[in-house]
């Protein structure tokens, strides 16, 4: 019996729930000395003199360093694509330009004592204006790279088309946000370096840290530190959550490496929560100015959305999102007119990166809370509007007017399978109910029906399946596991195909020596590629293993067959003679036969998520309370190749979509200074303000790749966001409010409120 499909239980949590992970920050390594970063406490500042003597002369203290000490360059962004004038230093040097950026960093026999002597460096710096929004930044008073002559790091020129809603019956302008988040994985980062010094051998760096992409760690060490390929290995343990964040090499994985070399000894740094906090990568930040046109009978002919993205301090990865949003920017819809544009500008806050959807759930938030407010232009049902401008089925494949070249699509049976599960009229009935009767609650039903991307860039993955001479299996993946259950759903992938029992391969991920390439895990690419390049090298595996078996069986290669339940191979027609994968191993190994494929898949273009989301919510008329009463998400993410895997991924990206709909929004003061950097101040949800999730399954298998998958690590983000959104601006239409900001807080929602009854009189 095949193995995919079935819901088998994840591999990786016995360990996690009894023992323990094993983390960067459990790393036993004899005689490391630790590093703390010295750190910017304003926002933005012309940096002087760094003056570090009695940090130096302090108990403990090996060395105190600061760019000038390490030689270390400004390098361009790593995107070419963005402003390559916007240099980024990895220790600050001349100026500081976010609360959080390191500028020195002091290194010390115990972690105490790094700490304490950080706190004995000062500067000397000459205070600037701040630039902390969007239209600070784009009125140019005040310049963060002055060389740049600009704050635009990225920009998609508005097409302007001032004809676009000729002819529209009815059109609807809203301008919204979409609020700054921090990432907060439960794991913050560590790092840990050593450089062996081998007898006739180049000197060689190994690194140990938290991260998504151990290659891509790797590779952004070589560029900083000089050196070759074969020079560096990085190895990934286990990671505690990632989300995006842990995507690359960051500034203090350099530095760390750096002073290790400097210093002739091992290295190790772990973050505190305050630092991830004002450290790692920010997601979203960004502000809207859309309007939507069409006719009377709920037509949607014209789309014009203009995107404003914080990009932090520094342009990275999140200066460039917005040109992944805007491939799929009219989401599910056939409007034949759309605009997108977008301006990416740079301020005196925390970079902001890849976080968990990466510019897809800044889209589908756009595009569906417009399609609800035209509907209530309209005085029509969102279900209504939403049925009559889906893309129909059969005109699949299809490229929308932004370049989502989409393979296939069912959006209106996930649409009606969520109507049927939840009891939508009755639902409709007991909101009309609760509006008479001022004694209870509002009720609202928010609807989003996203449309997602998964492997956005296209990229391709390696993956390698190795017979071992006992007859198991070692299976090698690029992707990286940091929570998602690779190991579970590489291990089915291969016994569907070889027939050796999962619990007979290891698959192993996250060490750049033992894994010669590989992209990582982002994108919700890691099993769309990096299992298909799995199948295929275990499909290559299985043929040349029918040639060892034919030797054993005295027969014709082509008259031997495998079978899967048993894993044995034996001659057509004559089963009871057979041989297994250990003969087969004994085998290739006393003719000196490696029985390895690895295949690297590329594949024949990226998948589309999606799906539709009913958030249905209650809210205390006195307090602005939210509460979500129930979720119901139907993601339809291909074949679902393990449900247990597939249900879990889909509880997480709603959770996440609900909560910054609900309370995350990371916010700074008119000086810069950080309002939120620890979790006292920064909101999280717990499973007690979330519901049980109803998820209602729909398979429709993709054509780009053998495994017929999507990605679904992130599709919640895009559905469930906007479906809350939508809910409580639904639960208060009656009463004159067009639309809540999130994250709906009870003020915020009382406000509202209150200001509807002003208007009203």
């Amino acid at each position: 019996m095949s193995l995919v499909g079935a819901g088998v239980q994840r591999d990786e949590d016995p360990v996690l729930l009894t023992a323990g992970g094993h983390y960067v920050d459990d790393l036993g390594l004899d005689g490391s000395l630790h590093a703390a970063f010295v750190r910017s406490t304003v926002a933005h500042a012309e940096l002087g003199s760094i003056h570090t003597d009695d940090a130096a002369a302090a108990p403990g203290v090996a060395g105190v360093f600061t760019a000038a000490d390490l030689g270390i360059t400004p390098l361009p962004p790593r995107l070419g694509l963005l402003n390559q004038r916007m240099e980024w230093s990895r220790l600050a040097e001349e100026r500081l330009r976010f609360v959080g950026e390191p500028f020195a960093v002091v290194v010390a026999e115990t972690k105490t004592a790094a700490a304490d002597a950080a706190e004995l460096v000062h500067a000397d710096f000459e205070i600037l204006p701040s630039v902390v929004t969007t239209d600070d930044a784009r009125s140019g008073d005040e310049l963060l790279y002055p060389d740049a002559g600009s704050n635009v790091a990225f920009e998609i020129p508005d097409e302007a088309d001032a004809d676009l809603f000729d002819g529209c019956d009815v059109t609807v302008n809203l301008s919204f946000v979409n609020p700054r988040l921090a990432p907060c994985p439960l794991e913050p980062r560590a790092t840990a370096a050593r450089w062996d010094d081998r007898p006739g051998e180049r000197e060689h760096l190994t690194l140990w840290t938290s991260t998504q992409n151990a290659h891509g760690v790797r590779d952004g060490l070589v560029t900083a530190l000089g050196v070759d390929t074969d020079q560096v290995r990085v190895i990934c343990p286990d990671v505690g959550g990632g989300f995006g964040a842990k995507n690359g090499a960051y500034p203090e994985d350099v530095v760390v490496a750096m002073v290790a070399r400097r210093l002739g000894r091992p290295v190790r740094w772990a973050e505190t929560r305050t630092e991830s906090m004002t450290g790692l990568v920010h997601g979203r930040d960004c502000s809207y100015e859309a309007t939507i046109g069409g006719r009377r009978d709920g037509r949607v002919t014209a789309y014009r959305v203009r995107l404003h993205q914080n990009a932090g301090a520094h342009p990275t990865t999140g200066a460039y999102l917005p040109s992944i949003g805007r491939v799929v920017a009219s989401g599910a819809y056939d409007i034949a007119e759309v605009e997108y544009s977008s301006t990416s500008v740079v301020t005196n806050t925390v970079p902001v990166g890849a976080y968990r959807g990466a510019g897809r759930p800044e889209a589908a938030l756009a595009i569906e809370r417009m399609i609800d407010a035209f509907a209530a232009e309209l005085g029509m049902d969102p279900v209504e509007v939403r049925r009559r401008n889906f893309i129909a089925p059969d005109a699949f494949p299809v490229t929308t007017p932004t370049g989502a070249d989409m393979d296939v699509g069912r959006y209106a049976t996930a649409l009606q399978a969520v109507i049927d599960a939840a009891g939508y009229d009755a639902l409709r009935v007991e909101q009309a109910r609760r509006r008479r009767d001022p004694a209870t609650p509002l009720l609202g039903l928010g609807w989003s029906t996203y449309v997602a991307i998964a492997n956005s860039m296209a990229l391709p993955e390696y993956g390698s399946i190795e017979l071992q001479p006992d007859g198991s299996a070692v299976v090698r993946t690029g992707s990286s596991d940091h929570g998602q259950g690779h190991r579970t759903a590489f291990a089915q992938i291969a016994n569907d195909v070889t027939g050796i029992p999962t619990d007979r391969i290891e698959v192993r991920r996250g060490d750049t020596d033992e894994v010669p390439r590989g992209g990582g895990t982002s994108s919700s690419k890691s099993l769309q590629v990096g299992g298909s390049a799995v199948l295929e090298a275990s499909v290559a595996i299985v043929e040349r293993a029918r040639g060892v078996a034919a030797g054993l069986l005295e027969a014709n290669p082509d008259d031997v067959i495998l079978d899967t339940s048993e894993g044995t191979f034996s001659v057509i027609g004559t089963p009871a003679v057979s041989v297994g994968w250990s003969e087969v191993a004994s085998r290739a190994e006393n003719v000196g036969m490696a029985l390895r494929e690895e295949v690297d898949f590329m594949p024949g273009g990226r998948t589309f998520p999606f799906g539709a989301h009913l958030s249905v919510v209650e809210v205390d008329r006195d307090t602005g309370k939210v509460t979500v009463l129930r979720h119901l998400a139907c993601d339809d993410a291909g074949t679902i190749v393990n449900p247990v895997l597939f249900e879990g991924q889909v509880h997480g990206g709603s959770t996440a979509g609900l909560a910054q709909g609900l309370v995350e929004e990371f916010r700074y003061d008119a000086a810069g200074n950080p309002l939120t950097a620890n979790l006292m101040g920064y909101s999280l949800v717990s499973a007690g303000e979330l519901p049980s999730f109803e998820l209602v399954r729909q398979e429709t298998p993709r054509l780009r790749n053998p495994l017929g998958v999507s990605g679904i690590g992130e599709a919640g983000c895009s559905g469930a966001t906007p479906a809350l959104q939508n809910a409580v601006v639904d639960a208060l239409a009656h009463l004159g409010v067009r639309h809540v900001d999130i994250p709906v807080t009870p003020q915020r929602v009382w406000r509202a409120m209150a200001d509807a009854a002003v208007s009203s009189g």
